[in-house]
């Protein structure tokens, strides 16, 4: 086994490339001259670099905690990148060592010094029974969507080029949406994708620049072509009658969802468009590498505010269910609620120790159906944790923190009552809102980058990166 410094060079200059950094990956690429290599990288899974490392990772971990005699080191102490590893032993109180998959269950659960199964309570572990995996993605699933009108169908996106719409009533519906020709190579990731209000079209976004809206039978009605880079994020606007897209090419772009046609482009940041969501049916946020955060309006020509404040990219922006509020996220560490009303933050959440990668609103709140409950935000890091913000006070709540890597994905159930979290840990936690107690888990094969509620809240989806879906079926 080897590897070459053109192998090297290659995979730093697809990371470079995969992470929008355009002018350091055209650099790199001529001074290294990797591009002039003769490497064929149409078979290399995007984010190969992460990858390799997080095994290498994992491989020098588990070469630190086998002892000489053979057995494994309990031990609590994170493993880390960039700084070395001291273990911190616990004592096992009389317990044989446990094998390195229950050592990790046990952290997952905390649960070293007592399984519950030991104190007489149920087990919070979901049975494979109650598990359905969906096979047939040749890739990692990047992202997963339920129908908002259907609790049995979802929708899946991956790194194999394709989107599927799964059936789980009849798995022999299941279709399988193309985002190639058969000339073409299969190496662009279907990176977002989102359902119209009553779930008759599906609308995606992929690498290669292009949206595309489906049929929920997965018939092709339109190919949207005038991004000039990969769409990260695209969003239906309640009516369905517009469809709001967010590039690499550092531009916005409001569709007309019947004709296909460019009804605005909006050219505001100076850097990759990472998130954007409606406010309501003409008015939308989004949100850049270049730490901007901007609302616009369709017919207007210049943003309706323009908030500052992040000290680095901001990776994902969303509206509360009435509009009121706009919480951001950033790799600065930070979560930050705005208003209309104001152009500084209202709230500055900075209690996370890593990036925040993704944020979600409770459906709570004045307007829903959950009007006496309070508003609450959730927020996803790097950390390993997940946090809950009380809005209405400006304060954190909980900390949930039994996850061991990072937290990609989080979801409230449809009533406000439970929260999901999925991490690259392998593991999908439900918890009790009202008081932060793990309810259920579930481990997978592979690293979680999406979890979603279906709209009767008793099917909960993950996608992961050992190219399944699970769904898990829930008696809560």
């Amino acid at each position: 086994m080897s590897i070459t410094s053109d192998e090297l060079n290659y995979l730093i200059y697809r990371y470079l490339q995969e992470s929008g950094f355009s002018h350091s990956a055209f650099t790199f690429g001529h001074e290294s001259l990797v591009i002039n290599a003769n490497i064929n990288g149409t078979e290399l899974p995007p984010g190969a670099l992460i990858s390799y490392i997080q095994k290498g990772l994992q491989y020098k971990e588990i070469e630190a905690h086998i002892g000489e005699n053979g057995q494994e080191i309990i031990c609590d102490e994170p493993f880390n990148l960039l700084t070395p590893h001291i273990c911190h032993q616990r004592k096992k109180q009389g317990r044989e060592p446990l094998s390195r998959n229950d050592n990790k269950r046990a952290k997952l659960s905390g649960e070293f010094e007592m399984k519950k199964e030991d104190k007489g309570e149920p087990s919070i572990e979901i049975p494979e029974t109650h598990v359905s995996i969906l096979e047939g993605h040749t890739s990692e699933v990047f992202i997963c969507a339920w129908n908002p009108r259907n609790p049995n169908i979802l929708a899946s996106g991956s790194g194999d080029s394709t989107a599927r719409i799964w059936n789980l009533n009849d798995p022999s519906l299941t279709i399988e949406l193309k985002h190639f020709t058969n000339t073409q190579e299969k190496s662009k990731d279907v990176t977002t994708l989102d359902w119209n209000f009553d779930g008759s079209l599906l609308a995606t976004g992929s690498y290669d620049g292009l949206a595309r809206i489906w049929s929920s039978k997965g018939d092709l009605r339109n190919i949207l072509n005038r991004h000039k880079g990969p769409i990260f994020s695209l969003k239906w606007n309640k009516k369905g009658d517009s469809l709001l897209s967010g590039s690499v090419d550092k531009t916005a772009i409001i569709w007309d969802a019947n004709t296909g046609e460019v009804r605005q482009q909006f050219e505001f940041h100076t850097a990759p468009t990472l998130d954007v969501d409606w406010k309501d049916d003409s008015t939308f946020a989004t949100c850049s590498t270049d730490k901007m955060i901007y609302v616009c309006e369709l017919g207007k020509t210049r943003p309706r505010k323009a908030f500052s404040g992040h000290t680095d990219e901001v990776n994902a922006i969303k509206w509360d269910p009435t509009g009121t509020f706009l919480a951001s996220c950033s790799d600065d560490f930070t979560a930050k609620i705005w208003s209309m009303k104001q152009d500084k933050c209202l709230y500055d959440f900075k209690t996370h120790s890593k990036e925040i990668y993704t944020i979600r609103w409770s459906p709570t709140g004045s307007g829903t159906e959950n009007p006496n409950k309070p508003l609450l935000l959730a927020s996803a890091s790097f950390d390993a944790t997940v946090k809950l913000w009380d809005v209405t006070v400006g304060k954190e709540i909980l900390t949930l923190n039994k996850h061991v890597d990072p937290v990609y994905s989080v979801a409230f159930s449809p009533s406000g009552e439970f929260l999901a979290s999925g991490s690259f840990d392998r593991c999908l936690h439900i918890w009790s809102v009202k008081d932060g107690s793990l309810i259920k888990t579930y481990r997978g094969s592979g690293g979680i980058f999406e979890v979603c509620w279906n709209n009767k809240g008793d099917k909960v989806a993950a996608s992961f990166s050992n190219n399944t879906v699970a769904v898990l079926n829930l008696n809560l």
